[in-house]
């Protein structure tokens, strides 16, 4: 009987996380292409080379701002509304982003970047629709596949770059332009989502816990702050990589190789982190992303050959999947449904400022902090360690600290 009364939800799970896989792969796309090309076309539009990941840092800003109001969109009008402004949002970005890369205008280039950021916040409310139809067996391994169909934009979005970069006499507009058909392509996917909008709340059904008092659950606590350092260390290391990888006298082609592989680690562990979850439990897969962030700036810290900054970037993605999809489902699990639309803007709203400030202080430490690009890299890479301690110690807290009846 209970397997009659479940089996349609997840039948229906399925088919929304499939088609949230095919946006990931065809949409998801653009942010490797904008990771890997945005601070070199930052670099030679900036008048201060300190300033070369300020396109990068605005897109964050862009995507922490709109973070709840696209949140809120979502909760009154459903899924499907917010992720279609999202990609009008990336369309009209790499549209400004090319006007201004066709002008030579770093403002007007900084006013695409800023849209393109209400694109990656609605983006990361992808891995949340995946949980709202699944059953809560089937949860952790929808987030999981989800984030698993970044695996195709790892390949797609760095092979456009080498295909686009140099197609046009303003370099890297051929990209922007590129960005703009994926939004394009991408945004039909959509309209075969089969999510309910959430019901309007009744004047007697439950207002749920206030912000603050959200953010005072410890689970939530923690989920949030793993989920800031996950996310914030992976942008601030990537950021700065096709910097390093060109400033060591590598080329643009080797920087999207390495950037690639990052990217690809950052999803092909999606396959299995849900199954994982399920099996050791969350804190202890959040944990091993922190020990394998740490682990990728110790190999980034022993040279600059090539091979130093494929292993640091892969294994940099690997840790960043564990540490953020773990956050997330102990997230998802630590809210009510009624609490969805507050919680979820809430989080990427804090998880994405932690970034801004990451990839703002990228930017300064690879190109201001040292006379060489091997000294601003080391810079990048000793500035994970507060941050580290900081995720460790609020796991290490919640594990020992006594389970609160009643609480979630």
């Amino acid at each position: 009987m209970t397997m009659t009364a479940t089996a349609p939800d997840d039948r229906q799970a399925k088919r929304n996380v499939a088609v949230l896989v095919a946006a990931q792969a065809i949409l998801g796309a653009q942010m490797p292409m904008i990771f890997t090309i945005g601070g070199l076309a930052g670099q030679s539009l900036a008048t201060n080379a300190c300033l070369a990941t300020l396109p990068i840092s605005l897109i964050v800003l862009g995507s922490m701002l709109a973070a709840t109001p696209i949140s809120s969109i979502m909760q009154k009008w459903g899924r499907r509304a917010g992720f279609l402004i999202g990609a009008t949002a990336g369309a009209t970005g790499g549209a400004v982003g090319a006007y201004g890369l066709y002008l030579g205008s770093f403002p007007i280039f900084l006013a695409g970047s800023l849209l393109t950021g209400i694109y990656m916040s609605a983006h990361g409310f992808y891995r949340f629709a995946a949980a709202d139809t699944a059953s809560d067996a089937y949860r952790p391994k929808a987030i999981s596949y989800v984030m698993a169909g970044g695996l195709a934009a790892a390949i797609i979005g760095p092979q456009l770059v080498k295909a686009t970069s140099q197609a046009f006499v303003v370099p890297f507009l051929g990209t922007y332009l590129a960005v703009i058909a994926l939004n394009v392509l991408g945004s039909v996917l959509f309209f075969f989502l089969d999510i309910p909008k959430p019901p309007p709340p009744a004047a007697d059904s439950p207002r749920g816990r206030t912000r603050l008092e959200l953010l005072k659950t410890p689970r939530i606590a923690v989920a949030v702050i793993c989920a800031m350092v996950s996310y914030a260390l992976m942008n601030l290391v990537m950021t700065s990589t096709p910097l390093a990888v060109v400033g060591c006298g590598y080329t643009e082609g080797n920087a999207a190789d390495v950037v690639s592989s990052h990217v690809l680690a950052m999803f092909v562990p999606s396959f299995f982190t849900g199954h994982l979850i399920a099996r050791f439990g969350v804190e202890k897969i959040v944990a091993s992303g922190l020990i394998i962030l740490a682990g990728a700036g110790v190999v980034a810290l022993q040279g600059v050959d090539l091979g130093n900054f494929f292993v640091a970037l892969i294994l940099l993605g690997v840790g960043w999947n564990f540490g953020f999809i773990g956050a997330t489902a102990m997230l998802a699990d630590a809210h009510e449904p009624h609490e969805r639309g507050r919680m979820q803007g809430l989080n990427d709203l804090l998880v994405f400022g932690g970034v801004t400030l990451a990839s703002l202080a990228s930017g300064g430490l690879m190109n201001c902090s040292g006379g060489s690009p091997v000294e601003g890299w080391t810079a990048v890479n000793l500035a994970m360690v507060p941050l580290l301690t900081l995720a460790g110690g609020a796991l290490i807290w919640l594990t020992l600290r006594p389970a609160e009846p009643g609480t979630r």
